[in-house]
């Protein structure tokens, strides 16, 4: 699924729900093609914010319980997390600007 951070559900409490910054996950697999178009521009933003925000994936055929649990109903589902509270859902492809501009109000 590209070279995003990977979450799963032993690291998901302590990376994801317990982290001290922003993080933003994409709920995706690797048979999504929206995915794939998807995880270059989160790349680009994980290099543009730094070490603000922890960009990272999950996949959901690997983890399905987290996609239930936050009702991943389709993917790619986008979620930022801040003090493991989902702040932002971001369903389907969208453009990078479109995402960093929904992200960069909670940095």
């Amino acid at each position: 699924m590209g070279d995003l951070y990977e979450i799963t559900n032993d690291n998901f409490e302590s990376d994801v729900l317990q982290a001290d910054k922003p993080v933003l996950l994409e709920f995706g697999a690797v048979w999504c093609n929206p995915c794939k178009l998807l995880e270059p521009a989160l790349i680009e933003l994980a290099g543009d914010w730094g070490d603000d925000v922890l960009v990272a994936k999950v996949d959901v055929d690997h983890a399905p319980d987290l996609a239930q649990n936050y009702q991943v109903l389709s993917v790619p589902t986008t979620i930022l997390f801040k003090g493991g509270e989902p702040l932002e859902r971001i369903v389907g492809f969208k453009p990078k600007e479109q995402i960093n501009e929904k992200v960069s109000a909670h940095i």
